[in-house]
């Protein structure tokens, strides 16, 4: 089975055609300036095939973020709630006397 339909394949190539052109934008209203990467230009083919309803494969990024919110699901459930340890208390620390008390004793 194909991961594309021909309608994508389609866009892909026209979008290639525009990026070897030169003329092919990048970023919203092509406010991101012109593509440099081929790899960037069949990105951007596929993304508006998606919009358009064409058929073509997620997006990896889509694809990587619910497999890792799944991983972290599945590492939180078996933890249980371990008892603390209580630290230690401290001894409270001594003051000195204030200077005024140790002055009139000295007179």
């Amino acid at each position: 089975m194909p991961k594309y339909s021909k309608a994508t394949q389609n866009m892909v190539e026209e979008d290639m055609h525009r990026f070897k052109k030169g003329t092919l934008k990048s970023g919203p209203g092509g406010k991101g300036g012109t593509v440099k990467n081929p790899k960037q230009a069949i990105a951007i083919a596929l993304s508006e095939a998606r919009e358009k309803g064409m058929k073509a494969p997620k997006n990896p990024e889509e694809k990587t973020k619910t497999t890792s919110k799944r991983a972290t699901a599945k590492r939180a459930a078996p933890r249980r709630a371990t008892a603390k340890k209580a630290a230690p208390k401290k001894a409270a620390a001594k003051r000195a006397a204030p200077k005024k008390a140790v002055r009139r004793m000295a007179k």
